[in-house]
């Protein structure tokens, strides 16, 4: 009996992903566990393996093909013996296309705040009519009935240019002695947040800017930025650590790696003293290592520290698991293969999903001092700058001294400020001491 291969979880979340490249075709025998496609979800692509052995009869979905829902067929495996006629009719037809999209079609771009909520979805004769939030929000703002608008978008879905075009030829307008009958919205209407897209393109002269429509990465960057922003109660706290002892013992570390095919066996930077620093005083202060539920807080056992890498149109955070256990070349070796795979878009989503805590480093970038968004379920985040030599008192005398500012940002919901100041303390106690950290 053939059988249907689906579109896999990578996560728990992933709710659907992007057929990046099939590796084998039709016709093409394949054994449990050999590499059969590439998925690609908002940040990562990750390789498909068989499950099962057998002859790929059919290929369902094409490769390139966006937003494939989870468990859908995306090809089909004959065992042995069977021929491509022991393929079903449903077995061969793609998933049908979701009725309506959460993305506007490319006659209008995608705003980068949460748009206004549009009409609920229309009934005529008893059938739902297929049509984009924004061409909804339009025809109730310009009172046409959008059941009689005729659709021109994927599956006969009507979008924004059909609206203009009934606006600009008068059809469409809405029966006055006859209420349009829609599906009763899932919950209640909220006033509009920010400007509508009409509104931002009008303030631009036509012609003068091009539109490059959000990718995956981008969107859920935003939603997670946003969520964060609106529902996580921050505050900030600022320390000036000095760095002096720190880049000397960094130099004797890293002068006495060994050398393994002519290259050091790891090079400690700066940055791997922060996480590790990080991890200590989460561990020193364990009510900070927590996360915020509504049903209890989340006090974890370990601190997993997450690390902003910059990457081609966005940004990611894989984690250093267990990072107060780990040596400073493990955690440099670690986190130099983590941004490598990450650039690449080849991590796990376990490897970038989940953690504690994070650090974000501009430092290199000559930016002295600076605020991050707490990314959930963190309940904080340490921003670093550069280390630069200041004029310091010590001891009632004028000094320099090679000095590094740390900004730690906050959720109150679970650290309250005198706790979140002990965090910092901490840190700044590791930094300064790094010694202590090797013990």
């Amino acid at each position: 009996m053939p059988i249907d291969i689906l579109m896999p979880a990578l996560s728990p979340t992933m709710e659907e992903g992007n057929l990046a490249k099939w590796l084998v075709k039709e016709g093409d025998s394949v054994s449990s566990g050999d590499v059969i496609a590439e998925i690609e979800t908002d940040k990562a692509t990750m390789e498909v393996e068989a499950v099962d052995e057998g002859t790929i009869g059919k290929i369902v979905v094409d490769e390139g093909s966006e937003g494939v829902k989870v468990n859908a067929v995306i090809a089909v495996l004959l065992e042995d013996g069977e021929d491509v006629g022991a393929i079903s009719a449903s077995q061969a037809t793609p998933s049908p296309a979701p009725a309506t999209p959460s993305v506007e079609t490319p006659d209008a771009p995608v705003a980068a705040a949460s748009p206004a909520p549009a009409p609920a979805a229309p009934v005529a004769d008893g059938k739902r009519v297929f049509s984009s939030p924004l061409a909804r929000r339009i025809a109730s703002q310009e009172g046409l009935d959008i059941a009689k608008i005729a659709g021109t978008g994927p599956h006969g879905r009507v979008v924004k240019r059909d609206v203009d075009a009934a606006l600009a030829s008068g059809t469409g307008k809405a029966d006055a002695a006859t209420p349009e009958k829609t599906v009763p919205a899932a919950a209640p209407a909220q006033a509009p947040v920010g400007m509508s897209d009409e509104t931002v393109l009008k303030l631009f002269d036509e012609g003068s800017y091009d539109i490059v429509p959000h990718d995956g990465m981008r969107k859920t960057i935003a939603a997670r930025l946003t969520e964060s922003s609106q529902t996580i109660p921050s505050y900030f706290v600022t320390v000036d650590c000095e760095l002096d002892a720190l880049l000397a013992l960094r130099k004797d570390i890293n002068g006495a790696a060994p050398v393994v095919d002519e290259k050091p066996a790891y090079k400690v930077s700066v940055n791997d003293f922060v996480i590790k620093a990080m991890a200590l005083a989460l561990k020193a202060v364990p009510e900070t290592n927590a996360s915020w539920t509504t049903s209890g807080m989340v006090v974890h056992k370990h601190a997993d520290v997450g690390v902003a890498v910059a990457i081609e149109g966005g940004l990611i955070t894989p984690i250093v698991r267990k990072a107060e256990t780990k040596t400073l070349s493990t955690i440099s070796n670690e986190v130099k293969d983590l941004a490598g795979r990450a650039k690449s878009k080849k991590l796990a989503p376990t490897e970038y999903q989940g953690g504690t805590t994070a650090v974000s480093n501009l430092g290199m970038f000559g930016v002295k001092e600076f605020t991050s968004i707490i990314n959930p379920p963190h309940a904080s985040i340490v921003s670093i700058g550069e280390g630069v030599q200041r004029p310091v008192v010590k001891e009632g005398e004028l000094a320099v001294a090679t000095m590094m500012t740390a900004t730690f940002a906050f959720d109150h919901r679970v650290i309250d400020g005198a706790v979140g100041a002990q965090l910092a303390s901490a840190f700044k106690g590791f930094i300064q001491n790094p010694m202590s950290m090797l013990v």
